[in-house]
């Protein structure tokens, strides 16, 4: 991807995501292989970062995840919108939007975010839960994902809450300890220019055109895919790895913006089984199948996969046994460097990592 390409690809970092794969993964295979107009499926969409490249490169996208902040994020990649009407839109919804019935109380409430700042969220919140079909309340739900909690500059704020990381939530104990023992107290920023200079970054030099359709489920059942009607050419995808079952309490905030509950959550009744290798491969296997049903002759799977440093597992023999036996055959398997080289779920479920893993793309072609 040359860098004028890269200066107009914004939109893409609207809300960090911590399994993210780099553009470049789903883009080159695209640009190379994909033609105008094919489909493309992403049935881990992540913070749609497949649904993005095609949108670049003109081609409809389907993403499918369990995870609604994922969705959340991944349709943001599909609106076609100008930044002064989600701006308008989110003025709007302050203007005529009655007091919030729901606002989180305690601590860490009133250490994370000014009052009149948690009373904006929560007009918003509620707003978004009665109707976010639109164009602008999909681009603004998803500013407002990624502007949920971060640094706090010394310069203009960016962000509503008090100092935390961007990535993931910040867990309440730790966080109010922290807060305290730094003296540190929520600001009252100004909600609507945050809004307006996110708006401006993300969506002003956005010319390309989004196309298809994002759906909140779990890939493994296939009622998800029955919805789907167009027949797909291009399957790009990269699994959670084994072990990696931290994405809801991690995002807790965002999932909470969303509806979820005010107090984090670990359950993770939809997440892929993680019991044990041979269990993961069964999981993956009815999401390759249930993929296959929907595709086209001759479509293409490409799978980027490894594994974390807290698991000692053969990661690619978890995909081979996971595609054995579906009508998918391996035609190739290519390095895809080490973890340290992408920001990569390795990283973030150990922050000393010594010894970056492996990570690969692995290559199958449908069998009809």
């Amino acid at each position: 991807m040359d860098k004028t390409l890269k200066a107009k690809t914004r939109l893409n970092g609207i809300c960090p995501y911590f399994t993210m794969f780099p553009l470049d993964f789903p883009y080159s295979i695209l640009e190379e292989h994909g033609s105008r107009g094919e489909w493309v499926l992403d049935p881990f969409c992540g913070r749609g970062t497949t649904i993005y490249a095609s949108r670049l490169l003109g081609m409809p996208s389907i993403g499918i995840d369990s995870s609604p902040v994922a969705t959340a994020i991944s349709e943001a990649k599909l609106v076609n919108i100008k930044p002064g009407h989600i701006v308008s839109t989110a003025i709007k919804i302050l203007k005529n939007a009655e007091e919030p019935s729901d606002i989180p109380t305690g601590e860490f409430w009133e250490l994370a975010f000014h009052k009149n700042v948690l009373n904006s969220l929560c007009k918003f919140r509620e707003s978004f839960l009665r109707n976010c079909r639109s164009d602008s309340r999909k681009a603004l739900r998803a500013i407002i994902l990624g502007a949920l909690h971060g640094p706090r500059p010394k310069s203009k704020q960016s962000y509503f809450s008090n100092q935390s990381q961007r990535t993931y939530a910040p867990k309440p104990n730790y966080a109010v300890n922290y807060w305290k023992r730094k003296g540190l107290l929520p600001e009252e920023v100004d909600v609507i220019e945050i809004i307006r200079e996110k708006a401006d970054r993300y969506f002003g030099l956005e010319k390309s055109q989004g196309m298809g359709k994002i759906i909140v489920g779990d890939s493994r059942n296939n009622k998800y895919f029955q919805k789907i009607q167009s027949q797909v050419n291009w399957v790009i995808t990269s699994p959670p790895y084994y072990g990696m079952s931290s994405y809801i309490p991690d995002q807790w905030l965002r999932s909470w913006f969303l509806g979820d509950s005010s107090q984090v959550n670990y359950s993770s009744p939809e997440q892929l089984n993680h019991l044990s290798p041979d269990h993961f491969s069964s999981a993956l296997k009815k999401v390759w199948e249930n993929s296959s049903d929907i595709c086209a002759q001759n479509a293409t799977l490409v799978i980027r996969f490894g594994s974390i440093n807290t698991r000692n597992v053969d990661a690619l023999e978890i995909i081979k046994k996971s595609l054995c036996q579906t009508r998918w055959k391996i035609k190739n398997i290519k390095s895809a460097g080490f973890a340290s080289q992408g920001r990569r779920q390795a990283i973030h479920i150990n922050s000393k990592v010594s010894n970056p893993r492996e990570e690969y793309d692995i290559w199958a072609n449908l069998n009809c």
